[in-house]
């Protein structure tokens, strides 16, 4: 039997007040990322990303208190993106600077998304880093962002983040 931990299940009781966006802003930028519930329930994540005062980046992101993940070894998410390109992203603790990403593409459907933990490489600010990939021993906060170096809008929508 597979061993799984739910870490967010969206759904239209979900209190998604612990997810909140980061977009370019941050470093001048203009783009607007918004999370909510859609009717039935699944997380929302949408918007604009610019490219004006050197922007480019909508992000969303889950705190929660630190998970062992030791007896797990990869997330499984289940999405409907709209055909465009997202980070999945993982930090092992809130204070560290960087983050480990996995880039996928959504197919405009429903699907589910396996991510090894092994292949999740880490990176700051767009820069890969020379660290080891995830080690997946602990996490304390999940995030989607999207950033492909254009002016587009964005719609993803969340249903499931669970490890196993």
């Amino acid at each position: 039997m597979t061993q799984s931990a739910i870490l967010f299940d969206f759904n239209t009781a979900s209190d998604i007040s612990n997810w909140y966006v980061v977009d370019d802003g941050v470093m001048g930028g203009r783009s607007a990322g918004e999370i909510a519930l859609s009717d039935e329930g699944h997380g929302v994540f949408k918007g604009t990303v610019s490219l004006e005062n050197n922007g480019g980046f909508s992000s969303v992101r889950h705190r929660f208190a630190s998970k062992d993940a030791s007896s797990y070894n990869k997330f499984v998410i289940r999405l409907k993106g709209d055909g465009k390109k997202y980070q999945f992203r993982v930090k092992t603790r809130t204070g560290d600077y960087y983050s480990y990403i996995h880039v996928m593409k959504t197919s405009g459907k429903w699907e589910s998304i396996e991510i090894p933990f092994d292949t999740m490489y880490p990176a700051f600010r767009g820069r890969t880093l020379e660290l080891p990939n995830y080690p997946g021993e602990t996490m304390e906060e999940i995030a989607f962002l999207i950033g492909n170096k254009k002016a587009e809008t964005f719609r993803l929508e969340i249903n499931l983040v669970e490890i196993r």
